[in-house]
């Protein structure tokens, strides 16, 4: 199912899902690789959806985190185990964005290393 998904996707718009911003400046935008990580993590392959994109899998993460957090404030009547950290959540998120940004076209430009290619 999820290869007809993204097939059809692929068929669609003709050439997959490019990116604006790589066609023009051939440098990686914040989120390139999230549709690749997304891919890998519907296929279990959460070692190649963090090399795609680490937000996508630190995303399942929290919000796996926060609904076991909420479920058990609700099963034991206790509002203290929710942990609802969302700001942190976000800064964290925002951080790993940015990082992962920079470290890719650090490797792509001092280094002339396309990482995404490498990738699976």
């Amino acid at each position: 199912m999820i290869n007809e998904v993204f097939g059809f996707i692929k068929k669609l718009l003709g050439i997959g899902m490019p990116c604006a911003f790589h066609s023009l400046t051939g440098l990686y935008c914040p989120g390139c690789g999230g549709t690749r990580a997304v891919r890998e993590l519907l296929y279990g392959d959460l070692r190649m959806s963090f090399q795609y994109h680490p937000l996508v899998l630190y995303g399942a993460a929290v919000v796996l985190l926060e609904l076991v957090s909420w479920g058990a404030s609700r099963v034991f009547h206790r509002p203290g185990l929710h942990i609802r950290r969302y700001n942190l959540f976000i800064l964290i998120g925002a951080g790993i964005v940015v990082g992962n940004w920079f470290y890719k076209n650090y490797m792509l430009v001092f280094r002339g290393v396309d990482l995404l290619p490498l990738l699976k």
